[in-house]
């Protein structure tokens, strides 16, 4: 779950790279972080079967997932998607 977690976190940081460059669209960080709530585990889980088993996830929470694309996209920087270090996710 924390590979897939640094992957939002390395996302966040591309997006800050292309709106630092004018490359994104207005509105584009907010369907990012909509897409990253849409496919947390709890979201995809509850829809499927209704019930959520945290134990199972392999992905992350969609509060995780946004978390930590935001917090990519807020430092720039690939230093600040260290999963593996992080106390807690």
């Amino acid at each position: 779950m924390r590979t897939e977690l640094q992957a939002d976190c390395y996302a966040g940081a591309w997006a800050h790279s292309a709106a630092e460059r004018q490359l994104l669209d207005p509105g584009d960080l907010e369907a990012g972080l909509r897409a990253a709530a849409a496919i947390g585990d709890d979201r995809l889980q509850k829809q499927a079967t209704g019930t959520v088993q945290p134990e199972t996830w392999t992905h992350g929470s969609a509060a995780e997932r946004v978390r930590w694309f935001r917090r990519g996209y807020d430092a720039g920087e690939l230093d600040a998607c260290d999963t593996f270090g992080a106390a807690s996710l």
